[in-house]
């Protein structure tokens, strides 16, 4: 089976931007490739450098949202970055070879820079992150990483690292390919993308009461004010829910009803409130004895990280050899 490489910053419970966009296509990856999917800790550092306070906890809230979904520890390996040392001891030998106009010209880079942001950016970590995704990826010699196109830059960074490597060493990495993603669009309570930072989200553990109270106050079509007037469900965001959410045959009435008045936008709210949390009822069960029970996820994550630790054991030490720091000094002559 070919490889897959994927990770997330720990950023705390995830939410239904995350399911559709990530999760479930890691679901799917889990039944077609040998996968390791880790949880990006060291990463959460390059911003987020002097606020570490609340990592722990966020490492258990997504781990345990990964789980209840339905990744699969038998069928994936899931493991924690910084636990595995030679991710970052790939990262310090590579970062030998990597030219700083390389990393300079990362898209991304200058971008974030000019953002406002809580953590001074001019640290090495921030300006060294593609490299210490190139190693991600590379310590596991992935065949496919699943990106959104968005991401194309820094893979293609990654295989420029690979090629650098193999041709002034040894043929030891192969070229990892991106594998397309396409995200849904996926609206928060306010209409824009879903985002913890617009404090818009319908998280994955949500109860029932919650969830109805946030899509009752989404907001609609805004041309549609009183109940009697024809709405167009292209331009609500509460339709896009549908999208993801209720079967066809029920959506196709909600399209109609919309477009002639036949219904309001409670009763097209309270539609979709029943759709989404029979979606996460299963999932609100299964995370809530996950967090009960952290002796469970401890397993999970300690199965993975035997995984990958061996598998990156065996590339650091392939890695030296096609480097020639790995010694011998009874066969090597003075």
């Amino acid at each position: 089976m070919e490889r897959i490489l994927s990770g997330l910053r720990p950023t705390g419970k995830l939410h239904l931007g995350h399911y559709h966009g990530v999760l479930t296509n890691f679901i799917k990856l889990q039944d077609a490739y040998e996968c390791y999917f880790f949880v990006a800790d060291i990463h959460a550092l390059t911003t987020n450098y002097a606020v570490t306070g609340d990592i722990q906890s966020s490492v258990v809230q997504m781990l345990a949202d990964w789980i209840a979904v339905g990744i699969n520890p038998d069928k994936a390996a899931i493991f924690i970055q910084s636990a595995i040392p030679q991710h970052t001891e790939l990262h310090t030998l590579l970062s030998m070879i990597t030219p700083l106009g390389w990393l300079e010209r990362v898209p991304s880079y200058k971008e974030k820079l000019s953002e406002e942001t809580p953590s001074d950016l001019h640290t090495y970590g921030f300006l060294g992150y593609p490299l210490l995704m190139a190693s991600d990826i590379l310590i596991y010699k992935a065949h496919k990483v699943p990106i959104g196109e968005d991401q194309l830059a820094h893979l293609e960074f990654t295989r420029e690292i690979a090629r650098r490597f193999n041709h002034l060493y040894a043929p030891v990495f192969p070229e990892p390919q991106p594998l397309l993603t396409s995200a849904p669009k996926v609206p928060g309570t306010d209409g824009r993308k879903m985002s913890k930072s617009y404090d818009n989200c319908l998280y994955l553990s949500d109860p029932p009461d919650i969830i109805s109270k946030k899509i009752l106050t989404m907001v609609t079509d805004p041309h549609r004010i009183r109940r009697t007037d024809k709405g167009n469900p292209d331009l609500c965001p509460v339709y896009d829910l549908h999208k993801l959410h209720t079967p066809p045959d029920k959506r196709q009435e909600i399209d109609t009803g919309c477009r002639t008045a036949g219904i309001g936008c409670v009763e097209c709210k309270k539609v979709v409130i029943e759709e989404i949390n029979t979606l996460l009822a299963p999932i609100r069960e299964k995370r809530e004895k996950l967090v009960q029970q952290p002796e469970l996820l401890t397993a999970i994550v300690e199965q993975g990280n035997r995984k990958a630790s061996a598998f990156a054991a065996a590339t650091i030490e392939e890695v030296k050899k096609a480097i020639r720091i790995i010694y011998d000094f009874g066969t090597t002559g003075l």
